[in-house]
Parts: structure tokens; C-alpha cells; sequence
């Protein structure tokens, strides 16, 4: 099996890593209620998913 001779530098090992950084995730907007939400996703505004309800939010809360 082969392995490596000499050490990697710092800065070719983070040349290597500048890639694996998270991005931001994608959001598309409800088409009930106009909030952001990430696609495939409950609304967390409405509780609408692909044009019907899931759940019924409670707006009486006392």
C-alpha cells in the first residue's frame, strides 16, 4: 500500500478544503402565504404543503 513520502503544507491541505465550506440553503417562497421556505418543505407560516393542509395552526392562543 502506498503512502505518502512527505507531509502535506498547511496551505496545500487548506487549497484542498477551500471547496468543503456550507452554503446557504435554497429557499423558494409559499404559494399561499408568500413566506420563504426551503423547497419540499412544510410551510412553517401556514402549515400548507403543495396546495393543502397538513395541520391547522391555532391563532387563539390565550
Amino acid at each position: 500500500m502506498a503512502l505518502p513520502k512527505r507531509r502535506h503544507s498547511h496551505s496545500r491541505t487548506r487549497k484542498r478544503r477551500s471547496h468543503d465550506a456550507l452554503g446557504m440553503p435554497g429557499l423558494s417562497l409559499c404559494g399561499s402565504c408568500g413566506e420563504p421556505k426551503e423547497p419540499h418543505r412544510l410551510c412553517g407560516n401556514c402549515g400548507k404543503y403543495n396546495g393543502r393542509t397538513v395541520y391547522a395552526l391555532e391563532t387563539d392562543l390565550t
